[in-house]
């Protein structure tokens, strides 16, 4: 068993230490808000500490699950910062959804600094993280890679190297740019559906089983007819990472059309008020669209 320090324990992190504990590693947390690490402690057991130096500290594996690129600099770098506290030889697995750009600038300053670093951003959501079923996407060196991937795995259902340092964000970015379109596509059918008369719960029984069956329509479906959406990956964040998505594909020279609708669409999502509604509430912007 190793010595871990997870530092964030938001929707996804929370639990993800959690299997790491259950497991039998030894656990040291990190939290903005301490509150949540003395929470989690109470839970789980383990330690908790003030600083992401201090849970670092002797740990063979650092993992992170922050906000956006400002929050993973400040808990990586800096006195207070993980690789201040980290020895010589130790992993720091980033599993913040961040620009790759940012994660070149991490790996370079832990190489320097005689550690090494895999960007692992995941999916699967709360639920996904719950019950130790994401799917990881990592990007790194192979032998690295290779150490940190048992540990990953006590939460994953997949995980998988795709290459080189930013790899696991770019393929990040490929899996948020394939929901953004599928959401609102399943969007449309449930509005259209409601709109026709019809009988959505048995419409969606029929369909998800054909060609038209996504992760989105076997998870929200049923959820969006019911018009709940107090749960899951918030359009807050969504807009995050469709914005980080447009940004790379500027920067690549990949067209991204449906992405950078779907992208406004959030936006007016967030204008009723919906900024931490589940994704799925693209929905509710073509109801109010129809109501008018």
């Amino acid at each position: 068993m190793a010595k871990i320090a997870f530092l964030g324990l938001g929707v996804m992190g929370y639990p993800m230490a959690g299997h790491l504990a259950a497991a039998g590693h030894s656990v040291t947390v990190y939290n903005r808000t301490a509150s949540k690490a003395e929470a989690w402690v109470a839970q789980h057991g383990g330690d908790r500490a003030a600083t992401p130096a201090a849970a670092a500290a002797g740990a063979e594996f650092v993992m992170a699950c922050v906000g956006n690129d400002d929050d993973l600099r400040a808990v990586c770098l800096g006195e207070e910062g993980a690789f201040a506290g980290m020895s010589a030889g130790a992993v720091f697995v980033d599993h913040t959804t961040v620009s790759a750009q940012v994660t070149r600038e991490l790996h370079a300053a832990a190489r320097e600094a005689g550690l090494d670093f895999v960007d692992a951003p995941i999916s699967g959501g709360q639920a996904g993280a719950e019950n130790g079923q994401l799917s990881v996407m990592c990007g790194g060196e192979e032998d690295v890679y290779a150490r940190a991937e048992p540990v990953i795995a006590t939460y994953a259902k997949l995980c998988r190297r795709i290459g080189g340092p930013g790899a696991g964000q770019m393929t990040k970015m490929c899996n948020q740019i394939a929901i953004a379109g599928l959401v609102q596509a399943l969007s449309e059918a449930v509005n259209f559906a409601e709109k026709a008369g019809l009988d959505g719960e048995r419409v969606f029984e029929v369909i998800s089983q054909g060609a038209a069956g996504s992760w989105q329509m076997a998870n929200r479906a049923e959820t969006m007819l019911a018009d709940r959406f107090d749960f899951g990956f918030a359009v807050d964040w969504m807009r995050k990472d469709l914005g980080i998505c447009l940004d790379t594909g500027d920067e690549i020279g990949a067209a991204l059309p449906v992405t950078a609708l779907v992208d406004q669409f959030y936006k007016d999502v967030q204008a009723l008020g919906g900024g931490r509604w589940d994704t799925s509430s693209l929905v509710r912007r073509l109801r109010a669209l129809d109501s008018r």
